[in-house]
């Protein structure tokens, strides 16, 4: 019998939770499809004197770091790439000057590079070759050939979402019939669930909204207002507005919040943090290399006969005696209560202590949908805890067969950057409390006390090592050294993008010795290469060979191979 302690789940069990819900969601809930419809008129290829680079290029490298970051953390979602404004024309209705280059789908190396090839002086010119350009403009096609995209997809979309990414904000100037389509098909499409965002790009004069995009961008209320008065001439700035736009704010529950006397609220439970891990490989098929699936069976271990799940009971040994339960028993063991988040009481901030914390918080928004009032009622609740600088102390139950936690609601305020962007939304953190059973009480071994003069140079110490410390500041090094290497090998590139170490001493004192390696001689190549052993030697040292003698190659197995055959020859 196996331990039924095994049923329970634990923090550490936590992200493979999220991970199932995740498969889950995608399952049912559907795909998420964006698509990048951007304009190509000969407008979008100034160089932009300040930044040194044009619009369309700013767009693209947009779009290349999206389609990357989506293979390595979204391989589900769909990408499309659509441009308008061009001389030929590439779409399903033959729509004049709309040309769809990539139609929706995941998201891959092939798409990138294709991507890759219009950037530069070199990939404009091949642009204007290959595609050209138009005056003769209608933004009521593009939109219309993007809204045939999602038709023609045959499976279940989530989320349907346009970026349009432009620095001509009256493209219709000169022709009141096409601007009065457009603004019928943008309507079109709020009406089906799709929404349109306009990623507004910097050129000389400005970008005037109000001139044609105001009537034609998303402005539903809440988080996908589409709208973006700023323009962007950076790309960190037009990331920034992406990913903002695209991040998915999925709910890890949703629950009602219980102030007392039979009055509640919905509110929506999300995860502003998340250990990012390296994901896990995918067992393959010598054969085929297709994926394989792992399937666990149980079986007597006196018979060999083959167990089903009403064959097996679970048990726990107490007091040297097996005691043995149903499975009812032990699904009724982990039930307290339903899920909700009930109001306890308040206390000032300065009472909750910053070193009791026990995991990551979690994040409450009121949900509209389903309690009608929620968000005012939050609001109040909100604003008055920010007024008297307290917080609400609640008792929490995410899920059904998950133990009750008290936590403290800490409230937040909204906080925007300097492009208008939210970075700190305004809303509830959800602090785990200890219970008494977590916090330990250590004795110390009594020391000697250091004296005055210790501790005044001690100080100098603390105030020249002391920085701000911002999270978002740092990668983790073995993250990124991984998804660039398999960005690389994907991509075909000769070696990996470069990787700054943010957690190495900038000064240098933590960094390690650089091992440098000799080159190999004529002779040696040769005995290595009579011994078996050249494969033994690191890929600098064999491109270090390769590039004395002239030879080609990128990949290890590449390099050892045009090395044999030179030396074989010679």
């Amino acid at each position: 019998m196996s331990d039924w302690r095994s049923h329970y789940h634990n923090d550490d069990e936590e992200d493979q939770d999220d991970a199932e819900d995740n498969e889950e969601e995608i399952k049912f809930a559907g795909r998420d499809s964006l698509i990048f419809l951007i304009d190509a008129s000969e407008c979008m290829f100034e160089v932009d004197s300040e930044t040194d680079i044009s619009p369309f290029d700013l767009t693209l490298q947009c779009v290349h770091k999206v389609y990357t970051s989506k293979i390595i953390s979204s391989d589900h979602d769909l990408l499309a790439v659509v441009f308008f404004g061009t001389q030929k024309h590439k779409n399903s209705v033959d729509f004049k000057h709309v040309y769809v280059l990539h139609d929706l789908d995941t998201p891959g190396a092939k798409r990138v590079l294709e991507l890759d090839g219009y950037q530069g002086k070199k990939g404009n010119k091949m642009f204007k070759e290959d595609l050209g350009h138009s005056r003769d403009v209608s933004v009521g096609d593009a939109l219309w050939a993007c809204s045939n995209l999602f038709s023609d997809v045959k499976l279940k979309l989530s989320h349907k979402r346009i970026m349009l990414f432009t620095n001509n904000d009256d493209p219709h100037a000169n022709d009141s019939s096409k601007a009065r389509m457009a603004r019928t098909k943008a309507s079109d499409l709020r009406e089906t669930g799709i929404i349109l965002d306009l990623l507004n790009l910097r050129r000389s004069g400005g970008f005037d909204t109000s001139r044609f995009y105001r009537d034609i961008v998303s402005q539903s209320a809440g988080e996908d207002g589409g709208m973006q008065f700023k323009e962007s001439a950076k790309l960190d700035d037009l990331l920034r507005k992406v990913w903002a736009k695209d991040y998915k704010k999925r709910t890890v529950t949703r629950l009602n919040l219980k102030l007392g006397g039979g009055v509640e609220l919905s509110v929506g439970v999300y995860n502003l943090i998340h250990s990012a891990r390296k994901p896990a490989a995918v067992r393959l098929y010598r054969e085929t290399n297709e994926p394989i699936k792992t399937k666990t069976r149980w079986f007597n271990g006196e018979t060999g006969s083959l167990l089903l799940p009403s064959d097996t009971k679970k048990a726990q040994v107490y007091g040297q005696r097996q005691i043995v339960m149903e499975k009812e028993e032990t699904e009724e063991l982990k039930r307290f209560d339903n899920p909700s988040l009930v109001l306890i009481g308040f206390k000032p901030l300065s009472l909750l202590k910053k070193h009791r914390h026990i995991r990551p918080s979690q994040f409450i928004y009121p949900q509209e949908e389903f309690i009608t009032g929620s968000t005012t009622l939050f609001s109040a609740l909100l604003t008055k805890c920010l007024e008297k600088n307290v917080y609400a102390i609640c008792r929490y139950t995410p899920r059904r067969n998950t133990p009750p936690r008290f936590v403290a609601m800490v409230p937040q305020q909204e906080q925007l950057d300097d492009q208008e962007m939210q970075t700190m939304p305004s809303g509830f953190h959800l602090t785990f409390l200890p219970f008494a059973d977590d916090i330990r009480k250590i004795s110390f071994p009594k020391s000697e006390k250091a004296n005055q003069d210790q501790i005044e140079k001690m100080k100098r110490v603390v105030q020249k090592l002391r920085f701000k410390y911002r999270p978002e500041s740092f990668e983790n090094p073995v993250i990124q050294k991984h998804f660039r290497n398999l960005e690389a090998l994907a991509l075909d590139l000769n070696e990996p993008e470069e990787m700054e170490d943010l957690t190495r001493d900038p000064g240098g004192r933590g960094e390690k010795k650089v091992k440098v390696e000799a080159p190999l001689g004529e002779e040696e190549i040769r005995e290595l290469l009579k011994s078996g052993s050249l494969g033994k030697q690191t890929v600098p040292v064999l491109k270090e060979v390769c590039r004395r003698y002239g030879l080609k190659g990128s990949k290890k197995q590449e390099l050892l191979d045009v090395i044999s055959a030179h030396f074989s020859a010679h």
